[in-house]
């Protein structure tokens, strides 16, 4: 019976065969390319569908395509009515990614267009080793399927919706990374590059930061803008990069501000120890490694380095010759000589091309963030605007922000206490480091009242202190009129003896 089967089958596989012969022999070549086309509308009439497919590994290489398609897909599949969905969670994410199983389908909506897409996963064996418990290789593939009216649009807008998408939802779900520079030639060239880095997990977020609400305001919004500013940036011809100035004294919550900042925009975070950078060179090639999407963070920027001693010395000289205010730029031809005298070192006009120089421009979407207690140690060249766009000042915790510790800490939002402590906060200076401290629970058996109690025993103690040291200071600089009072009679005398 098989047998009668193939060989009717044969019989009329031949025979169409000879009818396109006959058709390809005697018809002529418009004719044939006429039917082809009525062919071919008919065909698109009972199915006027294009498939695009997109393989996981393209000639052996990675598709990027399809890793930004798999994350665009798997949060769309959370909101459709998709029921097989797979979970999976690599080290370097923060949360469970989902994602289509083989052959689950989900339709999508684009400018009207209605693209359904479908996944596949083809599994087989790879013999070619010989081995006999080799183990299956899958590929894995999906395909978008769409009338063909929309095939431009899909295309030119859709897929490059698809992959941004994809990126922005990659980006959110990676884990933050803090790294460390790490100047060994050793470790250089091994291959391990200039940095080292290590999960970065910080709580710290502008909700618990104790700090001003209209000030922790205004931030927020400048980093948004920032965030958000590509297009605004490329049109004014700026390189897509904003630096930002925190001083203050100690203990006031600078280093809780950048991982604050890190939280709020999911950025990396390069520690950059200036003490471990040889010269300009080095400093240059630690720019170069940092990623777009980033915050490079130099800490105490007054202690690390002297960057202003041979600035000093320049100006003194320049005061014998020449006005002080024409010795005011950085990047003045006697600074770069004075520069080349001593290229193994690192320089302010190195540090200054590091935060705003055309080297600068190597990647985008970065913050750069020095730290300082003493303002008025570092040279102006330094801090001016365009390289340091924002001054924030981290201040002592006022009353304001002891509220938000209270919340952190305690839990509460008003208590009777709370009268006495603004009272307090109105007459002290005292950091929010310390206002941590006495707020925080040391045991189970404390209550918020014995927290609040231990924080206005500080503050009277810090209020009896600033008295003191008031008094004291009153007292010398008394003592200090006295002498100068007593010294010009005494000189008055001495002039009087003489003549």
């Amino acid at each position: 019976m098989g047998a009668i089967s193939l060989t009717e089958l044969g019989s009329k596989l031949a025979g169409l065969m000879f009818i396109w012969g006959t058709i390809q022999q005697f018809f002529p070549y418009t004719l044939r390319k006429r039917i082809k086309y009525f062919w071919q509308k008919l065909e698109n009439y009972f199915y006027p569908y294009v498939q695009i497919t997109i393989d996981e590994f393209t000639n052996g290489k990675s598709n990027d395509i399809y890793t930004q398609v798999n994350s665009y897909l798997g949060t769309k599949s959370i909101n459709k009515d998709a029921k097989y969905l797979k979970a999976e969670k690599s080290k370097n994410s923060k949360s469970v990614a989902v994602s289509l199983d083989e052959g689950e389908e989900i339709t999508d909506q684009f400018l009207g267009a209605k693209l359904s897409w479908r996944s596949h996963i083809e599994t087989f064996n790879e013999n070619s080793s010989g081995r006999k418990n080799s183990r299956p290789i899958e590929k894995k593939s999906y395909t978008i399927t769409f009338n063909q009216r929309y095939k431009e649009m899909v295309i030119g807008k859709y897929l490059k919706h698809v992959m941004e998408e994809g990126k922005v939802i990659e980006f959110k779900n990676r884990k933050q990374k803090i790294y460390s520079n790490n100047c060994s030639e050793d470790w250089y060239w091994y291959e391990k590059g200039m940095w080292r880095d290590i999960n970065f997990e910080h709580p710290a977020t502008f909700d618990t930061l104790a700090m001003d609400p209209k000030k922790k305001k205004e931030i927020v919004i400048d980093l948004i803008a920032f965030s958000k500013g590509k297009d605004y940036y490329s049109k004014v011809g700026k390189a897509w990069k904003r630096g930002y100035l925190l001083y203050g004294p100690p203990g006031t919550g600078k280093s809780t501000m950048i991982a604050a900042i890190a939280n709020f925009l999911n950025y990396d975070i390069y520690d950059l120890e200036l003490t471990s950078v040889k010269d300009n060179s080095g400093l240059k090639k630690l720019l170069m490694e940092t990623t777009s999407k980033s915050i490079i963070v130099i800490e105490d920027i007054d202690c690390s380095i002297d960057l202003t001693g041979k600035r000093k010395k320049k100006k003194k000289k320049s005061e014998e010759t020449v006005n002080e205010d024409q010795e005011d730029d950085s990047d003045s031809s006697k600074e770069k000589a004075s520069e080349n005298k001593e290229t193994s070192k690192l320089t302010l006009s190195g540090l200054l091309n590091f935060i705003d120089g055309i080297w600068s421009a190597c990647g985008q979407e970065r913050i750069i963030i020095f730290t300082t207690n003493h303002k008025d140690k570092l040279d102006p060249a330094l801090i001016r605007r365009g390289r340091m766009d924002m001054h924030i000042e981290m201040s002592y915790c006022k009353y304001e922000a002891f509220k938000v510790l209270a919340k952190n800490y305690l839990d509460i939002e008003t208590h009777p206490l709370f009268q006495q402590i603004q009272g307090l906060f109105e007459e002290v200076n005292i950091s929010p480091c310390d206002v941590a401290e006495n707020l925080m629970l040391k045991n189970v058996s404390e209550g918020p009242e014995i927290c609040l109690n231990n924080l206005i025993q500080a503050l009277e103690k810090a209020k009896e202190k600033a008295s003191k040291d008031k008094e004291a200071k009153e007292k010398a600089s008394l003592n200090s009129k006295n002498i100068k009072k007593f010294s010009t009679k005494l000189v008055g005398r001495l002039k009087t003896l003489w003549k």
